[in-house]
């Protein structure tokens, strides 16, 4: 067991509590209420009371046990250098389907960890398989009430998951979800399965979304996505990829499953990510059904969404700015990948009927990087863009989806910046909101409200 040393502050927001304490970045978090602190989870339950004695050494080594009364949950405003106050788990399964396995080599490093932390499912949404989650693990989701937390099912057959997720543990993780969903436990899950074809579809997919019905109300919503498979797959588990008429069953056994929970549950409970509507080439579901895009992070109802918001941007607009709108006047770029590439082409279109001298150019970019399976957006690279917009007709301004990059961040997966593609490309890059009215006052070439 490694030796506790505290916890490094990296952040002190200006006017928090910690500032009045003249807590400063460097300072280290050593006990709340003479306990230690484990982790995140730790910190977040214990700093809720009004009463705090927390003990800080200071960068020249002197401690200080700081006296605090503040108001119930009140926040300190105090970050750690890491984020988690822990060490990273990593995953310990071999997943059949696992896309950092179908990378190539030569990226950079944090892009090859597999992590597996129920905590991140907490803090960042992460997806977990549960077989890295201890007794222990539950004891204190459940002492600390922590929810939502995500669950990567993919299987309710116990031997089948163990199969998928290499892993002789995983049918037996999946009694965890039983002390979670206990009555009275008050834990919210969100679900997913990603789909893998004649392995876990056709009756093994009925059986799942049966059994996971039974978790209902603890279990909010499942999602079910198809797999994702790169060019890089040499050695790996024999993965097909999916047809036309597959996605068509998939959405068929889903919505049926839909109509059933709705009317004893009064939810949709199981959704088809956006992706099986786009390869089945049939419209996304109204809103309503979307059950308030309880999975949208997960690819669930991203371009219905993104549709109304669209519409009712193009309502304001042309609200706001009344006949001048059809003089409106600009030649822009838009990048995509092929998945959305005919939903954007359609959005652009509308505006250019509206204003007749906007010219919007929109750029289907294939994923040679990853191989031509890979379609959605966010996992296309620089080098792709460059190499497939170099002669294009670019305008004033070249837009990409922020899906391409991490927050914060200036560079996409290939460490190709946003400085570099505006350099290589002779345009000016402006990144574009994944949200439907940002968009469209990108297109107008209006400012937003």
């Amino acid at each position: 067991m490694k030796k506790y040393t505290g916890h490094v502050i990296s952040m002190v927001m200006p006017g928090s509590i910690a500032e009045e304490m003249n807590i400063e970045p460097g300072d280290v978090l050593l006990k709340i209420n003479d306990e230690i602190i484990e982790d995140i989870f730790d910190f977040q339950y214990m700093v809720q009371e009004d009463h705090l004695d927390i003990l800080i050494r200071k960068k020249d080594g002197e401690e200080w046990l700081l006296d605090i009364d503040k108001d119930f949950d009140e926040d300190l405003g105090i970050e750690f250098e890491n984020g988690l106050m822990d060490d990273y788990r990593s995953c310990s399964n071999k997943c059949i389907f696992c896309f950092i396995d179908q990378m190539p080599k030569g990226m950079r490093e944090t892009l090859y960890f597999k992590d597996d932390d129920s905590r991140l499912s907490f803090l960042q949404g992460n997806y977990v398989t549960l077989t890295n989650m201890s007794d222990k693990d539950i004891d204190r989701i459940l002492k600390y009430h922590l929810s939502p937390i995500n669950v990567s099912f993919q299987t309710t057959n116990p031997e089948l998951r163990c199969k998928m997720l290499g892993n002789r543990f995983a049918g037996d993780a999946l009694k965890k979800v039983d002390r979670l969903c206990a009555p009275g436990t008050g834990i919210e899950i969100n679900g997913q399965i990603v789909l893998c074809k004649g392995v876990n579809d056709g009756e093994e997919l009925t059986r799942s979304i049966s059994d996971l019905t039974k978790y209902i109300p603890n279990l909010q919503s499942v999602s079910v996505v198809p797999v994702g498979l790169s060019k890089y797959r040499d050695g790996l588990y024999p993965l097909e990829p999916f047809n036309s008429e597959d996605a068509a069953k998939v959405i068929d056994e889903i919505e049926s499953w839909q109509k059933k929970v709705y009317d004893e549950h009064g939810i949709h409970f199981i959704h088809a990510s956006d992706e099986w509507y786009f390869l089945a080439g049939r419209d996304f579901p109204e809103e309503e059904r979307y059950d308030g895009y309880i999975q949208l992070e997960n690819g669930v109802g991203m371009m219905r969404l993104l549709i109304n918001e669209f519409d009712d941007a193009v309502e304001r607009i042309k609200e706001r700015y009344g006949d001048e709108v059809k003089s409106f006047s600009q030649e822009i770029s838009l990048a995509t990948g092929r998945l959305v590439y005919p939903c954007i082409k359609e959005l652009a279109e509308k505006v250019t009927e509206i204003s007749p001298g906007i010219k919007i150019h929109v750029y289907e970019i294939i994923n040679e990087f990853f191989g031509e399976r890979i379609t959605v957006s966010g996992l296309l690279t620089g080098q792709d863009i460059i190499k497939q917009l170099t002669g294009k007709e670019l305008g004033e301004r070249l837009y990409l989806p922020e899906n391409l990059l991490r927050s914060g961040e200036d560079y996409l997966l290939d460490d190709v910046t946003i400085g570099d593609i505006s350099k290589a490309l002779s345009v000016d890059v402006g990144i574009s909101k994944c949200d439907g009215y940002y968009l469209a006052c990108a297109l107008f070439g209006v400012e937003p409200e």
